[in-house]
């Protein structure tokens, strides 16, 4: 097999179709399908199940799915490699962050790096911590900065730092103004907050062992999984919300979300960068990762673990 086949069928089973797959390619329909053809003659199995309109990965297909997205971020790698010997002053870099860590002490190590590294492109992408981590595992992003630690087995993770997390109300919140000591005056609360993601942690498990340290964990939450939602929710006034610092910092001064002061809920969210465990780190790869986790103990992992958005050039 050779490399078309394996990006062809990548791109079939990220678009879930065969004309979204030859549009991705610049291919015809019928040279996707020829390309797939040979690629399952090779394996001897079906990767897809043709459907009206679509594609749906066989239990072949997804069977084969990490050691294709594997063996395309090796091939990455090796390019990345090969012109790191060749200019070891010029080259890309390419980072993806959650969006709201761009408002954080992350952009002042951004900037201190296009500051020192001219010759370098940097290439930031924002997605969600969940989408960080697979861009990072495909080989799409060379680094990775999400909240929490990522327990992928092929990452590792280093921690970058970490931020305040704030209780939100609206405006006309009965306890704006006060400092709530006592969590029983908060019973009664409904708090909104995102589903818990499958096999990871995230501010879903924050939000549920404060409310226990708190003494209120049979309060009511209701989940959402959108950041943009949950702080409308709390403008409306339909409950409390407990979000990173930086994701609320403009709603906070134009006033539509106030902060509420409650000690019993005062914690933290850490910051992780992530990088593939086997994968090949340039030196200015190595001087970014060095800048964003300086000042956050960088020797220290924290786990062995292995939609993007326009690029922007640092230039």
């Amino acid at each position: 097999m050779g490399i078309d086949e394996i990006l062809t069928f990548l791109a079939i089973a990220e678009l879930g179709g065969f004309t979204r797959a030859g549009q991705r390619l610049h291919r015809s329909q019928p040279a996707i399908s020829r390309r797939l053809g040979i690629l399952e003659q090779e394996l001897g199995a079906p990767l897809f199940e043709r459907l009206r309109g679509r594609a749906r990965l066989t239990e072949a297909g997804r069977a084969f799915l990490p050691y294709a997205e594997a063996a395309l971020a090796s091939l990455r790698d090796g390019r990345d490699a090969v012109h790191s010997l060749q200019s070891r002053i010029e080259g890309t870099v390419s980072l993806a962050l959650v969006g709201t860590l761009a408002d954080t002490h992350v952009i002042e190590a951004l900037r201190r790096f296009a500051a020192r590294s001219k010759h370098i492109r940097l290439e930031l992408r924002t997605a969600s911590s969940r989408e960080v981590t697979d861009l990072v595992r495909r080989g799409e992003a060379t680094l990775g900065l999400r909240y929490n630690a990522s327990e992928r087995p092929e990452l590792v993770s280093l921690d970058a730092g970490s931020e305040t997390m704030l209780v939100v109300a609206a405006p006309g919140h009965r306890l704006v103004g006060r400092r709530v000591r006592e969590a029983r005056l908060l019973t009664g609360e409904r708090w909104v907050g995102f589903p818990p993601p499958p096999g990871e942690r995230g501010t879903a498990q924050i939000l549920e062992r404060q409310l226990i340290r708190a003494g209120l964990e049979g309060a009511e939450v209701i989940l959402i999984d959108s950041l943009t939602a949950q702080k409308r929710l709390a403008q409306a006034g339909f409950g409390l919300a407990l979000v990173p610092e930086s994701s609320v910092r403009d709603e906070l001064l134009q006033g539509s979300l106030v902060a509420l002061d409650i000690p019993p809920m005062r914690t933290t969210i850490p910051i992780t960068a992530v990088y593939r465990r086997a994968g090949y780190l340039s030196a200015a790869a190595k001087a970014l990762l060095s800048l964003l986790t300086r000042g956050a103990n960088p020797t220290r992992k924290v786990r062995k673990s292995s939609a993007t958005r326009p690029v922007l050039n640092s230039r």
